[in-house]
């Protein structure tokens, strides 16, 4: 477990905050992104392997029906839950499969179809992304948390390219958000065009966001 920032910030109560603005929150959000990335990547090697076979059990006991979907999912970055081996199983028994590509920054962005051996070519911040494909609609879609509460809103990595997808899709996906239990704060401060996720899935279960 990583230790706290020096202010204490992500451990007071929301209520005591007040409203903060805008302002504040994307200053607030920056400091905690930066730790909770910090804090997920300082984890050993052997017990991020460990956390990722727990999340793949969790995954599988949520979603029972993994093969009969379309599944969009990310490529891991950043010490991120490494999705891959069970999209990989999830090809194996019948699973439509996708990543998300941005076409273009500040927009919405499309899912391509992926398989196992798909070509692929750098895309924002050089995660792969796969070079050719028409668009498709996943029914649901894998997410990757930076942080998160209990209300399901996430921490991403700041682009807000989730939001500004999912807001933008004709059907809306079931979204499941992965990460860890260390990542999870009191509150993120939703503002109005933060979108929470259906499911968040960490190492200790599958917690079904509270209104």
């Amino acid at each position: 477990m990583c230790a706290s920032p020096p202010c204490f910030l992500h451990e007071l109560d929301p209520a005591w905050l007040g409203q903060p603005g805008w302002q504040d929150v994307q200053a607030w959000r920056r400091a905690e992104r930066a730790r909770l990335i910090a804090c997920r990547a300082a984890v050993p090697h052997a017990e991020r392997r460990g956390r990722d076979r727990l999340i793949t059990a969790h995954l599988r006991a949520a979603v029972p029906d993994f093969a009969g979907r379309h599944v969009g999912f990310y490529w891991p970055f950043k010490g991120e839950y490494d999705v891959r081996p069970l999209v990989r199983a999830l090809h194996r028994e019948g699973a439509r499969l996708a990543l998300p590509v941005v076409v273009q920054r500040a927009a919405p962005m499309e899912f391509r179809p992926w398989r196992p051996g798909a070509r692929m070519v750098p895309g924002i911040w050089n995660i792969p992304v796969p070079a050719e494909g028409d668009p498709v609609l996943p029914d649901t879609l894998l997410v990757p948390l930076v942080g998160f509460d209990a209300r399901g809103y996430r921490l991403g990595h700041g682009g807000g390219y989730y939001d500004r997808t999912l807001a933008a899709m004709p059907r809306r996906p079931r979204t499941i958000g992965i990460g860890f239990e260390s990542l999870r704060l009191a509150t993120i401060h939703p503002q109005p065009h933060d979108i929470p996720m259906d499911l968040i899935v960490t190492e200790a279960g599958a917690l079904e966001p509270r209104a």
